[in-house]
């Protein structure tokens, strides 16, 4: 049996669903859609499908702890996670995988971790039919077919309308305005373009060396100058960021003739705004979704999501409300594809808003602020079983730390101590330090940091378990 390898796009940032996205924490590690997270989705609805065989997925590399956490979750054992030490769009993301170890025969499904598919059943049938044609040497995509006239989905267009059949690839069309995307609607021949392809590495590689061959020689370059860490490969940076920032479309799709597009009618949704995820979630009596604790009165059609507090909003219709620990959304759901000039704002700003939430997640445990001030800084801290920080020093503050449950291992220069609950101890400025959890259990401290400079940069690392600098 032809076995398929998921190849999972998950480095995006997912802007536009700001503030419950954020740079370090963006969509695709959420439960926006299910229980479970979306690209822990992405893997389990090919769940039933035999030709599947291990996945690569390709991420950032300050995600690697949150994807490897996120598939042990779901006990998906990766063939790697490539680890891309600068953003440069799909086309370099997908030749590297393509190029990394996979057989010239093998066929490669790449899926971005951030979709919503609701009907499996039909997802599956298009993966097969895919495969059909990507072993006979096509490149695949495809197509959504369209249910309304969208502006934000670029476009396919076909020689003839849409069937279930592989078609050929006349163009690739860019976004359009309302006016023209209600006439590709009426004439049905053009389809959303998914971003889910299908093909050889043998196949891809040949045609990317023939279209735009500096990918493939940066591709290769930066495997070989790169390090492989258990299950992660790190890519050499100078290498790969000789790649040009370009999409697999316009490196590659746009150009050959070895192209075709086969549609998929699916409940797909890419969950790309507010409005889009609202579509994709249960809406109650009066069109609302709600998530959290929400009281509404002479509400309508609107999505009110509320993470630690009472959101209570009267008399709006069509409006987005996101509540989280430090930042609060408002908008019209006209307006929500504008969210990402809220968040060029705040990176102008240079605001951690747009980066990390209240509570950061570090491979070791999670750390969340409580209260800060100029001079001192207090934080709820969470070591998992057998975790433990890296040994370090700071040059502008000290801490003191108080176990509020399990044990604490903690090293003070020379000296090793062991804390349980309602013990504490302090690390003057300056002195090398590590904190351990050798418990069952999660351990959680209270951390009051003192000092000139509170920011997590002041920071000097001796000996790390998770690789960092």
């Amino acid at each position: 049996m032809q076995k398929i390898t998921p190849v999972v796009l998950s480095g995006g940032s997912g802007t536009r669903l700001w503030p419950l996205s954020r740079e370090l924490y963006p969509k695709q590690f959420l439960p926006l859609a299910s229980s479970n997270t979306m690209i822990q989705e992405t893997l389990l609805r090919l769940t039933g499908l035999d030709e599947m065989a291990n996945p690569v997925v390709i991420c950032n590399e300050d995600h690697r702890f949150l994807v490897a956490e996120q598939l042990r979750q779901i006990k998906a054992s990766p063939e790697a996670i490539i680890l891309e030490p600068i953003a440069r769009n799909t086309a370099p993301a997908v030749a590297v995988a393509a190029i990394n170890g996979l057989a010239e025969d093998q066929v490669v499904l790449v899926l971005p971790a951030d979709h919503v598919i609701k009907n499996t059943a039909a997802f599956h049938a298009v993966i097969k039919q895919g495969l059909k044609e990507a072993m006979a040497g096509r490149l695949v995509t495809f197509g959504i077919v369209p249910t309304s006239p969208e502006t934000g989905y670029g476009y396919i267009r076909t020689a003839e309308k849409a069937s279930g059949k592989a078609m050929p690839i006349e163009a690739f069309v860019e976004k359009p305005d309302l006016a023209t995307a209600e006439k590709y609607l009426k004439a049905g021949n053009y389809l959303w373009n998914s971003g889910m392809f299908m093909f050889k590495p043998s196949v891809l590689v040949a045609e990317i060396e023939k279209y735009t061959p500096e990918i493939v020689a940066a591709c290769r370059d930066a495997l070989t100058k790169g390090m492989r860490d258990d299950d992660f490969v790190r890519l050499e940076k100078n290498s790969f960021a000789a790649n040009p920032s370009i999409s697999l479309d316009y490196a590659v799709m746009e150009k050959t003739d070895q192209g075709v597009v086969i549609p998929l009618d699916a409940g797909w949704n890419d969950v790309g705004s507010w409005a889009a995820l609202a579509d994709v979630n249960e809406s109650d009596a009066d069109g609302n979704q709600i998530f959290g604790d929400v009281m509404l009165h002479n509400v309508k059609n609107s999505c009110v999501r509320a993470s630690g507090r009472l959101v209570a909003a009267i008399g709006i219709e069509d409006h987005i409300i996101v509540e989280t620990a430090d930042a609060v959304l408002v908008a019209h759901k006209s307006h929500v594809q504008e969210v990402k000039a809220i968040v060029d704002k705040l990176r102008a700003n240079k605001r951690s808003e747009a980066v990390n939430h209240r509570r950061v997640n570090r491979p070791w445990g999670t750390y969340e602020a409580i209260d800060i001030s100029e001079r001192f800084q207090v934080k709820r801290i969470t070591v998992n079983p057998g975790a433990k920080l890296s040994l370090q020093m700071h040059y502008h503050r000290a801490e003191h730390w108080i176990v509020v449950k399990g044990t604490a291992k903690i090293t003070k220069g020379d000296e090793v101590i062991i804390l349980s609950e309602n013990q504490s101890t302090y690390i003057p400025l300056g002195q090398q330090h590590r904190l351990e959890n050798p418990g069952k259990i999660p351990l959680e401290l209270i951390e009051v940091q003192s000092g000139s400079y509170l920011g997590e940069d002041d920071i000097e690392r001796f000996s790390d378990t998770y690789g960092r600098a």
